[in-house]
C-alpha cells in the first residue's frame, strides 16, 4: 500500500506538471514571455496603483480560455477503431449478410469511423488568408500611413525589424494600449479576427486544441506576415488574438450546432448566420461544405 500511495502522488506531480507546461508553451508559441514584460514594466513603468500588475486582463484571459479549452476538450468524443474479435468465444460468429441478387440495388460501403470526422484543412485555410487579405487592404484605405506605403525599401525595413527585435510591449501604456493601439481594436477587432479563424477550423471538424493551435498559426501570419510590413508585430496581439479566439469562437461553434435542433428553418438559417455570416454565405454558393 506504500508503494502504491507513492506511485499515486508520483503520478499526480506528473499531470500537474504536464499541464502547467502545456500553458506555459501556449504562451511562448505566441512570442510572448509574461514574466519577462512584467519585469520590464516594473522597471520601465511607474508602480501600477493598488499594487495591481499590468498583466492581470491577460492572466484573466488566459484562465478563461484555457477552461473553456479544457471544457470542449472533455466533451469531445472520438471514434474507437473496432476490436478483431467482439464476440465471446462461447457464441457463434454473426452470420454474413446475403449478397444482392441480379438487379437489386447494392447498398453503398460504410464510411469508416475515421474518415467521418476527419478535419477539412482547405475551407479554413482559404478562408483565413481571404480575410487577413481583405483586413489587410482596409487598413491600407483607413491609415494609408505607414500601411498604403508599398516602396519596396521600406518592405525590407520594417520585416527585417519585425524579425531582430522582439514584439513591441510598452508597459508604461494603459491596459489593453501596450502596442500604441486604441483598444476597441485590440480587444473587439482582435477578438473577432481569432474567433473567426478558431470558428471555421471547428465547423471544418478540427478539435478544440487544434482549432487553437490553427488560430495561432494564422495570428502570426498576420503579424510576422500581412501587417509586419507597415508595424512592428504586438506581444498583445500575438497573445489576445487566439486566447479572445477561444473564448468567443467555442461560444460562436456552441450557438451554432445549438441552431441545427431548431425546427423552424428561417429561425435556424437565421440564427447560424449571426453566428457564422461569411461561413453561411460560403456554404450556400457551394463554395465550401463546412
Amino acid at each position: 500500500m506504500k508503494m502504491s500511495r507513492q506511485g499515486r502522488q508520483e503520478d499526480t506531480k506528473i499531470l500537474a506538471s504536464l499541464a502547467t507546461w502545456r500553458f506555459n508553451f501556449l504562451l511562448f508559441a505566441c512570442g510572448f514571455d509574461p514574466l519577462v514584460a512584467l519585469d520590464s514594466s516594473l522597471v520601465a513603468a511607474p508602480t501600477p496603483r493598488r499594487g495591481r500588475s499590468p498583466m492581470a486582463p491577460i492572466r484573466l484571459c488566459a484562465a478563461a480560455s484555457l477552461a473553456v479549452l479544457v471544457a470542449a476538450c472533455a466533451g469531445r468524443t472520438t471514434a474507437v477503431p473496432p476490436v478483431e474479435s467482439a464476440f465471446p468465444s462461447s457464441l457463434p460468429p454473426p452470420v454474413p449478410e446475403r449478397a444482392p441478387a441480379a438487379g437489386e440495388p447494392q447498398a453503398s460501403p460504410p464510411v469508416a469511423a475515421a474518415e467521418a470526422v476527419e478535419p477539412a484543412w482547405a475551407p479554413p485555410i482559404v478562408h483565413t488568408l481571404a480575410v487577413l487579405t481583405v483586413t489587410r487592404s482596409v487598413e491600407a484605405v483607413l491609415w494609408p500611413e505607414p500601411f498604403a506605403d508599398f516602396r519596396a525599401e521600406r518592405w525590407g525595413y520594417h520585416y527585417g525589424e519585425a524579425l531582430t527585435k522582439p514584439p513591441l510591449f510598452d508597459a508604461a501604456q494603459p491596459a489593453f494600449r501596450w502596442d500604441h493601439d486604441p483598444w476597441p481594436i485590440n480587444v473587439v477587432g482582435h477578438g473577432l479576427l481569432g474567433s473567426e479563424m478558431y470558428l471555421r477550423a471547428r465547423i471544418c471538424r478540427f478539435g478544440a486544441p487544434a482549432a487553437l493551435a490553427f488560430a495561432i498559426a494564422g495570428t502570426h501570419l498576420w503579424e510576422y506576415g500581412y501587417e509586419a510590413n507597415g508595424v512592428r508585430p504586438s506581444a498583445l496581439d500575438l497573445v489576445y488574438t487566439p486566447l479572445a479566439g477561444v473564448l468567443l469562437g467555442e461560444l460562436r461553434y456552441a450557438t451554432w450546432r445549438a441552431a441545427g435542433g431548431i425546427e423552424s428553418a428561417p429561425a435556424r438559417l437565421i440564427l447560424r448566420a449571426l453566428m457564422d455570416p461569411f461561413g453561411e454565405i460560403e456554404r450556400g454558393a457551394g463554395v465550401f461544405d463546412c
